[in-house]
């Protein structure tokens, strides 16, 4: 406490959940333990690594839980989200966009310097020359993986002669070594039907390995073939050639992934809020809006509410109202006062909104882990 402040409660560890002030960040441990030792198994059997993508849980504390779970790294987008993780203890990291410009590269460096384990991803000669020059004028060398487009249609060059073209560049650069292909299908990760996400999976998959193999053919010596979103990596994990997959969502789960794959995962983490108005018999407002739930992938749901939906009414506000428009005349069970949880839509976006994961476990917290990664978009 600061002189001149008044005192301000913080909820720790052994506390009942009860103690949180809303909106919180909560994780059922229970849930997410099942569902991280779930997917470990799936890929153990299928003898295809792990590495998830940690700009879903933006904390190191997480990271670790993964790697004692069996991940072999992680990956992260930003070169900022790699400081935070290698800074935290997870040296084996692939950035997996790609890194351009002079602060970016020079960021880059440091890290290098420090985490030679880390790798990351080229789709164009001009960035790879850039990279090149950073890293050999600090005398280190960068490890690289091509970065394919199988069909995002987002970065990534083209499979085939040009893939080809480029690793040929990169293979007469003094500081890049080549060493693998990433391919992310993120097109494909919420395609309801899984027949139809499989189909188009295999798809990217030939594109993808059959470009690997060409370099092989070619003379590269590629060691990684990486790949795979929550919602495809079984699939992947299934094709040959495949040496790793990127989950990242499995973790907590969301709507947009359960809508996806049914109840595979189980949804781990919620937004806790208070009825905090009733103007309407049948309307409740909650103290979640836009600053504590994204909408980017449409609206969270109240866990253990199906007859309710959410509305989103300005930035601290939500509203629960019948999901029926035939039950619209019926007052709603809930009483100012409250608490609901909120099941968001596209975990990613939401936890980048929050400072805080709150773990708890029958009804306790048992664990308090800062958002180290929250913002770190550069």
């Amino acid at each position: 406490m600061r002189e001149g402040h008044s005192f301000m409660y913080q909820p720790g560890v052994g506390d009942a959940l009860d103690a949180l002030d809303t909106p919180a960040m909560i994780v059922d441990l229970t849930l997410m333990d099942d569902n991280i030792g779930r997917l470990m198994e799936r890929f153990r059997v299928r003898n295809v690594r792990v590495r998830p993508h940690l700009k879903t849980v933006k904390s190191p504390e997480l990271a670790l839980r993964l790697l004692a779970a069996g991940a072999v790294g992680g990956c992260v987008a930003k070169v900022s989200e790699a400081e935070v993780m290698a800074e935290g203890g997870i040296e084996d990291l692939l950035i997996t966009t790609e890194i351009v410009g002079r602060p970016k590269l020079a960021r880059l460096v440091d890290l290098l310097r420090k985490h030679s384990l880390i790798k990351v991803v080229v789709d164009s000669v001009e960035g790879a020359r850039a990279l090149d020059a950073a890293v050999g004028a600090a005398n280190l060398e960068a490890k690289v993986l091509l970065d394919l487009n199988v069909g995002q249609d987002r970065c990534g060059v083209t499979p085939g002669e040009e893939a080809l073209e480029l690793a040929r560049q990169i293979g007469e650069m003094e500081h890049l070594q080549l060493i693998g292909v990433q391919g992310y299908e993120g097109h494909l990760q919420h395609i309801h039907d899984p027949q139809e996400r499989q189909r188009r999976c295999q798809q990217a998959m030939q594109t993808l390995t059959g470009t690997a193999e060409q370099l092989r053919t070619a003379g590269f010596p590629i060691q990684i073939v990486t790949t795979g979103g929550t919602g495809t990596a079984e699939f992947c994990a299934d094709f040959d050639g495949i040496t790793e997959v990127q989950p990242g969502s499995f973790v907590f789960m969301d709507t947009d992934y359960r809508n996806a794959l049914g109840g595979v995962y189980s949804n781990a983490l919620t937004v806790l809020a208070t009825v905090i108005s009733r103007p309407t018999p049948n309307r409740a407002i909650i103290d979640a809006g836009l600053k504590s739930l994204s909408i980017d992938s449409g609206m969270a749901e109240p866990k253990g509410w199906e007859q309710l939906a959410y509305q989103p009414k300005g930035d601290e506000h939500g509203a629960l109202v019948w999901r029926d428009e035939a039950d619209a005349d019926q007052e709603l069970p809930l009483r100012i006062g409250d608490r609901v949880e909120m099941i968001p839509s596209h975990i990613d976006t939401t936890i980048n909104l929050h400072d805080t994961y709150y773990a708890y476990r029958d009804g306790r917290i048992e664990a308090i882990w800062p958002i180290s990664a929250r913002g770190k978009v550069q």
